[in-house]
């Protein structure tokens, strides 16, 4: 088997998740996150649509990582990013995080909205 190094020309990818937490970009963001090419910041979760919309024009498809386990993401927040011409893909946080770093490496024009998979340990 060939192991070839994951080049980012210079992304944003998401290094690891954990309880409550992610790690992108070698630093920890606790509680949802939203992750573009360039920064990633906090997100207030599926309510928080403003900063979704923000990227209308600057990404093709829009990852919605919903915890540990796949659920249906609002039906309003789908109907909005769509009008404003931006894919919708809804999986779980981890599956999610894989394909948005497997698809930023590529060049591709992805974000990843994501809600932590467990809560946090203290």
């Amino acid at each position: 088997m060939r192991v070839t190094e994951v080049n980012f020309d210079g992304a944003m990818p998401i290094d690891g998740y954990g309880p409550g937490f992610f790690r992108v970009g070698k630093q920890i963001i606790e509680g949802p996150v939203l992750v573009t090419v360039t920064r990633a910041s906090q997100w207030g979760g599926v309510g928080d649509v403003e900063p979704l919309t923000a990227l209308a024009g600057q990404v093709d498809v829009i990852f919605l990582g919903m915890g540990a386990e796949i659920a249906h993401a609002p039906v309003a927040l789908r109907d909005r990013l769509e009008a404003l011409g931006m894919g919708v893909e809804v999986m779980n946080s981890p599956a999610a995080c894989r394909t948005y770093n497997v698809l930023v490496s590529e060049g591709r024009r992805v974000a990843a909205a994501l809600l932590p998979v467990g809560e946090v340990l203290r």
